[in-house]
């Protein structure tokens, strides 16, 4: 007898009839399509309306998981780690992947911060926190606006930029391994700058795994490098730290420190430059001024959150969630955008920038490390405020319905943001 509040479970089948968790299963959504690139939010009501707090879903390859919607629910699971941990090799589904699976690098068990648990999840996670105290805030937000002004200094004077590759990429790339110990500029840092972009974002022909074995490398380098000369930085202060992390542990932990520091804020900064430059708002009001940046920041990780979806969490035992019997083993996606836009928060459907108990840094012993959120906070905003100081008639160079989102259920950011100003004589 098949549990009809479980569209995972396995009833008695026909040899005609698909497996529980193909794509023909019934009452799963794909997680796949276009619906995720442009309209998620439409999609995540959808879903909402549909299945209630918590979705059955089909991730790539027709592997079953759940999507959790609400808010409650999502805090609930983030807050309650005894019933859904981050180890994936807990995952009921793992005789179901194949070796290319391209959701592989997010789910496969790495020795790192990420599916670390208990008693070590607390001791490496207290590792990066310590070392990320002690970076002095005012002295970011001026290294990060010497790099934007160098940036924006190369494309000033052609009255044109494509703010993606020629300003923000780079801008928080440059800043964040500069946090960590390396130079600013130099073949080196260049050379690891790109390799981190080809291991998140791989173009076509590149190879991820390649940039990633590589960064591996030139950090393993670092560590070392640190341990014997250390410095006032981040991967200096990992390595002193008395909790006694071995190079490889540090080696891994700052692979997740550096790619959960850019590429979601670099997608902080492009949806926020977005907003301010498309919706009216955000122009000049009645007062003559504009409404600020920081306004503009705190909306965006509520509507537009650079993470959209996570994955994920995953199940200890049989337990309840949202109406559904989630199995022991099962995986749990974090729907963090659908969350922050539950209409059980926002009951009238107008959903604001008023407060900050957003998702967006996730929730519970797993969410971002503190300080991290009020780093990232100081790279957006000085990223966004020295653009818009230094090239104040800055405009999109497109109607705002051209630009194209990321093909990705995970991010969301742009794939480009063209824009155009008065060229600006050095």
């Amino acid at each position: 007898m098949t549990d009809p509040a479980d569209p995972f479970a396995s009833p008695a089948r026909t040899g005609d009839e698909p497996p529980p968790g193909c794509p023909a299963h019934a009452g799963a959504v794909s997680l796949t399509g276009l619906d995720f690139q442009q309209t998620p939010s439409e999609l995540y009501r959808t879903m909402r309306r549909e299945h209630g707090p918590v979705a059955p879903v089909l991730l790539d390859g027709g592997v079953p998981a759940w999507l959790v919607l609400g808010y409650t629910e999502l805090t609930y699971v983030t807050s309650h780690d005894e019933l859904f941990a981050r180890d994936s090799r807990r995952w009921n589904q793992w005789e179901n992947i194949p070796a290319d699976w391209p959701l592989l690098p997010y789910v496969g068990y790495q020795p790192s911060v990420l599916f670390a648990e208990g008693d070590e999840h607390r001791r490496r996670a207290g590792v990066i926190t310590e070392a990320l105290e002690g970076v002095d805030q005012f002295e970011l937000a001026n290294e990060c606006g010497l790099i934007a002004d160098d940036l924006i200094a190369r494309f000033a004077g052609s009255g044109q930029a494509e703010l993606m590759s020629d300003y923000v990429h780079p801008l928080l790339m440059r800043a964040v391994v500069q946090m960590c110990g390396m130079p600013a500029t130099g073949e080196d840092t260049r050379q690891l700058v790109d390799d981190l972009r080809i291991s998140l974002d791989a173009a076509e022909g590149e190879d991820p795994v390649a940039g990633y074995n590589r960064v591996g490398e030139r950090l393993r380098q670092l560590v070392k490098e640190k341990r014997t000369a250390p410095g006032p930085d981040v991967t200096s202060r990992m390595v002193m730290d008395p909790a006694g992390l071995s190079d490889e542990e540090i080696v891994q932990d700052l692979i997740s420190v550096i790619s959960a520091a850019e590429q979601p804020t670099s997608n902080w900064v492009c949806n926020t430059l977005r907003l301010l430059l498309t919706d009216e708002r955000f122009a000049v009001n009645v007062s003559g001024g504009r409404l600020s940046v920081g306004e503009a920041l705190n909306e965006v990780l509520w509507l537009d959150t650079p993470t959209q979806n996570f994955i994920g969490r995953w199940a200890v035992r049989d337990v309840q969630l949202g109406g559904r019997r989630i199995r022991a083993g099962d995986c749990l996606v974090l729907g963090l955008a659908a969350a922050n836009t539950d209409p059980q928060i926002w009951p009238e459907g107008h959903v604001g920038a008023e407060n900050a108990a957003h998702l967006s840094f996730s929730n519970g012993e797993h969410r971002c490390p503190y300080p991290a959120p009020l780093l990232a906070d100081v790279m957006a905003r000085t990223a966004v405020e020295t653009l818009l100081e230094r090239l104040p008639d800055l405009v999109l160079a497109v109607e705002p319905e051209e630009l194209v989102w990321r093909p990705s259920i995970w991010m969301r950011g742009l794939m480009e943001l063209p824009v155009q100003f008065t060229p600006v004589v050095q």
